[in-house]
């Protein structure tokens, strides 16, 4: 048992060691990439009930009623009997979803899913080269429709519903979204025909530490 326990207290070591030298730079993005895809699927439940949920899961998995199909490298059938379901988005999870079937009778299985990400993640202002870093965009930011738009994504909204909520057009909502994404504070992911925005932990410590929108005279 000695030996077993120095096995895994070396083993979290070894992975607390890589992730502050290989993932801590990058974390507020990745949690952000996640906060994403867990605000596409609460919109999923909102207008499609537990159906619009698992649909939205495509391409992986494909929900077929009652069944939800996924390619797996071995064949594999889990049943529930009436356990349940819990989703995991993964942004490191490659292709496929993974099972953990939870070998206690009443625990419910788990199913980690690949969230939906760019090739170039790891190109995220404030952690590479690229641009100049999370300050290149921050004096663009200086105006009360930005700030709008910032405090109104922090629960996910669609361009259309930012356009409509703040009384601009939809094309000035790209553009103020684009210049919020490049600066690292807020996150947009295409599903269908809409393009979800929501506010990353960079955009939640800007707009904690900011005056109201309302209050703030810097200009349109």
């Amino acid at each position: 048992m000695a030996v077993r326990a120095r096995a895994v207290l070396g083993g979290g070591a070894a992975l607390q060691g890589y992730h502050r030298r290989a993932l801590a730079a990058f974390w507020p993005y990745i949690r952000a990439q996640v906060d994403a895809d867990r605000a596409v699927r609460a919109r999923s439940v909102l207008g499609g009930g537990t159906d619009g949920l698992l649909a939205s899961l495509r391409p992986v998995p494909h929900w077929q009623p009652p069944v939800l199909e996924a390619d797996y490298p071995v064949d594999h059938e889990l049943r529930l009997g009436g356990r349940g379901l819990l989703l995991q988005p993964s942004f490191f999870c490659s292709r496929r979803p993974v099972t953990l079937a939870i070998p206690v009778p009443d625990r419910t299985p788990v199913l980690v899913y690949p969230i939906q990400h760019t090739l170039d993640w790891a190109l995220v202002p404030g952690t590479t080269g690229r641009g100049s870093g999370p300050g290149a965009g921050l004096g663009a930011l200086l105006g009360r429709t930005r700030a709008a738009v910032l405090q109104d994504v922090v629960t996910g909204r669609t361009t259309g519903e930012l356009a409509e909520r703040i009384g601009i057009s939809g094309a000035a909502v790209s553009q103020h979204t684009a210049v919020l994404r490049q600066a690292g504070l807020l996150l947009s992911v295409r599903r269908s025909k809409h393009v979800l925005h929501t506010i990353t932990p960079a955009g939640l410590v800007l707009l904690e530490g900011a005056p109201h929108p309302s209050h703030t005279p810097l200009g349109p």
